[in-house]
């Protein structure tokens, strides 16, 4: 089943995930070679394609899990996660309708 993974940055966190960014994508970049990444980006903090300095608010993942205690496992276990990017990190289950 699909699951929408919402991680939420805590303030100031844009070195960390500067830092954390090249481990983030190989994680993802695994899924997609698995055939199992939907989508994923950032959360920009204002209303801009590059915000800059305000940096992101979060992350928005949608990936292929057997359960959604593997998505949980899975999302904990991000670099942006483990270093301090995200302060929470939620999963829900997502049905794709359209396109």
């Amino acid at each position: 089943m699909w699951y929408l993974i919402i991680g939420h940055d805590r303030p100031d966190s844009l070195a960390a995930r500067q830092a954390q960014r090249p481990a983030h994508l190989q994680r993802l970049t695994a899924l997609q070679e698995q055939g199992r990444l939907l989508l994923a980006g950032p959360l920009p903090a204002i209303d801009a394609e590059d915000p800059g300095p305000a940096g992101f608010q979060g992350s928005a993942i949608v990936a292929e899990f057997a359960s959604v205690d593997e998505a949980r496992q899975w999302a904990e276990q991000d670099p942006y996660r483990l270093g301090g990017v995200y302060q929470r990190v939620e999963v829900f289950p997502f049905r794709k309708v359209l396109p």
